[in-house]
């Protein structure tokens, strides 16, 4: 990474000072109409997202959002190089050491420091983030996220090697908002402890704050397709409903719940024996492990007996989280739910929560297929974003997409963050 020089670092701070003596001028921002448009006006250009070294000429972010074929060839050929895909490359180390000087990391790394408007700071989000690798991707994620009237927890795998979890821990020490979760577990793929992990930072955000209105989960290959404002007022506009996929199950995932699974060595595997039906008569679902879910259904989760219960029952099950949460938004009296009847069906499509591009449902523009093809390629069967989907997720409802690798496609991931950057600075008004 490109270090920056002492004039911008400078910079930073005096128009800082400038910010914080609008405030005093003006009076307090939160009484006063329109001053954080003084105050963000002030600051607006040392916000913008720098290249991070990466020469300008590089690549063209802007073309390559409107699916420029040229540049995004030529994005896609820079991206595969060795050379470059070292010089991008961000070391554990160096999150460990630059979180040593918070106050300089911030500046340099150019987190929000304020809210952006009086209207997202009166709806505070909460983030349960789960990771176990790849720190640079997480620490854009985070700063591409990050408000200060937002909390986020931050979950990471037992398993991970002490050099992995203090870059972790740094990038959390440096903000009042962000922490690590009290009772992390060993993350086993498909298996209950997934769903433990988020169970613990819902616990632990729960009792941290009491303002914050909706919960998002998120994985650290996640990455927003929205601004923070866009994300507010689109969860405004669900008036206290969740955005939950919750589907009737497929029969041919029904070997997930008939059989009893346990983790064992960091695995799940099947016992053969045949497993009961959800207790209490609660009609099961099928869903994502991805939710935005409002204050009340986490309070719900963390204090109903009856999903108590349900818990208790889908600790043996393959895969937990594609169902847990999906049944519990068909439950009645849980706040945001919607009733069971398969009307109230919703499909990852029309959910906000997540676009996630199945291999098996990919084809031809001109096909009746629900996604373009990949542009990049695929793990588990899911597609890992490449530069030529940029254009495709711009133009998409939900809040956020799964997967980003910016190892794989830095620039990619890279164009994303400054398009979002500059859109949530340009918006104020």
């Amino acid at each position: 990474m490109a270090k920056v020089s002492g004039d911008r670092i400078l910079l930073g701070i005096i128009l800082m000072s400038l910010a914080l003596w609008a405030v005093i001028v003006y009076g307090p921002i939160q009484n006063l109409s329109g001053s954080y448009s003084i105050v963000y006006k002030l600051m607006y250009s040392s916000l913008e997202l720098t290249d991070d070294g990466v020469p300008e000429e590089a690549f063209n972010c802007s073309a390559i959002q409107k699916g420029d074929a040229v540049e995004v060839d030529k994005a896609k050929r820079l991206s595969g190089t060795k050379d470059f895909r070292e010089k991008v490359r961000v070391s554990e180390e160096y999150y460990v050491n630059a979180t040593q000087d918070c106050r300089h990391y911030i500046l340099t790394r150019k987190y929000l420091e304020y809210p952006l408007s009086k209207e997202e700071e009166d709806f505070p989000l909460a983030y349960s983030i789960v990771v176990h690798h790849k720190v640079q991707n997480f620490e854009r994620l985070l700063r591409s996220i990050y408000a200060p009237q937002n909390v986020y927890c931050v979950h990471v795998d037992k398993k991970v090697q002490p050099s992995t979890l203090a870059s972790f821990m740094g990038i959390a020490s440096c903000f009042p908002n962000v922490f690590m979760v009290s009772q992390p577990v060993s993350v086993t793929y498909a298996g209950w402890s997934r769903v433990q992990a988020d169970l613990n930072c819902m616990a632990d955000l729960f009792n941290v704050s009491a303002t914050w209105k909706y919960l998002i989960n998120l994985c650290g290959q996640d990455f927003p397709l929205k601004t923070n404002l866009e994300m507010v007022r689109s969860l405004q506009a669900l008036d206290g409903g969740n955005s939950v996929n919750s589907e009737t199950p497929p029969s041919g995932q029904a070997w997930k719940w008939t059989i009893v699974h346990q983790e064992v060595d960091g695995s799940v595997h099947g016992t053969g024996q045949q497993r009961g039906p959800p207790p209490l008569n609660i009609l099961l679902h099928y869903g994502s492990a991805y939710i935005i879910v409002s204050r009340g259904y986490i309070q719900s989760v963390l204090e109903d007996s009856r999903i108590q219960a349900l818990i208790e029952w889908a600790k043996g099950i393959y895969s937990p989280d594609e169902n847990l949460w999906a049944t519990i938004q068909r439950m009645p009296g849980v706040p945001g739910s919607t009733p069971a009847n398969s009307k109230y069906d919703m499909t990852d499509i029309n959910a906000v929560s997540r676009l996630v591009k199945w291999h098996g449902l990919e084809g031809p523009r001109d096909t009746e297929a629900a996604y373009p093809p990949c542009e990049g390629h695929h793990v588990r069967s899911i597609c890992v974003y490449g530069t030529g989907d940029l254009s495709w997720l711009l133009k998409q409802h939900h809040l956020f997409a799964n997967k980003f690798d910016i190892d794989m496609d830095y620039i990619a991931l890279h164009c994303l963050d400054h398009y979002l950057r500059h859109k949530a600075l340009t918006d104020i008004s």
